[in-house]
């Protein structure tokens, strides 16, 4: 256990900086229950499938390749599917949505776990900064595309992090968001993840009157393979400090895991998640007024970006 799991201990849910997502699920029975999950080919995303399928679930395991999402699938025990969403390619995304629309059967739970961190320069698609349009555009045409198929008590679960207090001063800079005024690698992550929880709030607010539910999540600091945009000196520091302040992979798919599937947590809906706890975002990542201009603001986006 690392020092900081030992410090931290547990909080009202029972579980803390240091369970796992094997012990937050333990007892559950998940049969019967269809799980789409982004991002499963590695990290999180592998764990978090692969607890849920050991638990009984059918998960739809989303990655940017056929190979890669099947290869991912074929690696865990129970029942896996490998689907394709390209996050960064709108077509991919509404490609994956026929794709589990034709499966059939109702999700129980929708995790947006894919994402892409701190690109050292500025990378655009579709006329958008990588990672505003990858960590948020794109999951947004796929969860509200597919909200036809979320069960009566689904549950959307949104990675965001505590990176998003480090978004811009203004939370989502509207007249920047190809970042041709400027680019800053963790601020336009932190954007992003700010995006992802606002996304969660928004909905949340959406499904106010049913038994469905948004949350976003905060992993926790995880030295996986998203790190790979690093530079050599937080690399570095990433190594070193793992023993002692880093989660596992297994503890930090544990929140995301907990909050798509755990019975104490049914009915909660429109909060922020830290170490399988309800947790205080920052003052923006609570605002719902820039919720609510964000929502409208990826509608436009998605008119102009997808196909007619």
């Amino acid at each position: 256990m690392s020092l900081v799991a030992m410090l931290k201990g547990t909080g009202e849910s029972g579980f803390g900086y240091g369970s796992t997502a094997e012990e937050v699920t333990e007892g559950l029975d998940l049969s019967g229950k269809t799980i789409l999950i982004t991002g499963c080919n590695s990290g999180l995303g592998k764990e978090a499938m692969r607890v849920l399928a050991m638990r009984g679930a059918t998960v739809l395991g989303a990655a940017r390749s056929q190979d890669k999402a099947d290869r991912a699938c074929g690696e865990v025990s129970g029942e896996a599917i490998g689907v394709v969403c390209e996050l960064s390619e709108p077509e991919s995304v509404l490609a994956c949505v026929d794709a589990v629309a034709e499966h059939g059967a109702p999700l129980d739970a929708i995790i947006c776990n894919a994402g892409i961190m701190a690109l050292p320069d500025l990378e655009t698609k579709h006329g958008y900064e990588l990672q505003f349009f990858t960590n948020h555009v794109g999951h947004f045409i796929l969860v509200t595309g597919l909200l036809e198929q979320l069960a009566e008590a689904g549950r959307v679960v949104m990675l965001s992090s505590g990176a998003h207090t480090g978004a811009p001063d203004e939370g989502i800079q509207f007249d920047n968001l190809d970042g041709s005024k400027g680019y800053t690698p963790w601020k336009a992550y932190g954007q992003s993840k700010l995006a992802n929880l606002l996304f969660a709030r928004e909905l949340a607010r959406r499904f106010e009157g049913s038994r469905r539910t948004a949350n976003a999540v905060h992993p926790g600091v995880i030295a996986t393979n998203l790190s790979r945009h690093m530079n050599v000196v937080a690399r570095t520091a990433f190594a070193l400090g793992k023993p002692l302040f880093l989660k596992s992979v297994e503890q930090g798919a544990a929140t995301e895991t907990y909050v798509a599937v755990h019975p104490d947590v049914a009915d909660v809906s429109g909060e922020y998640f830290a170490d399988c706890n309800v947790a205080k975002s920052s003052r923006l990542g609570r605002d719902m007024q820039l919720a609510s201009r964000l929502w409208e603001e990826t509608e436009r986006i998605v008119d102009e970006v997808t196909p007619d």
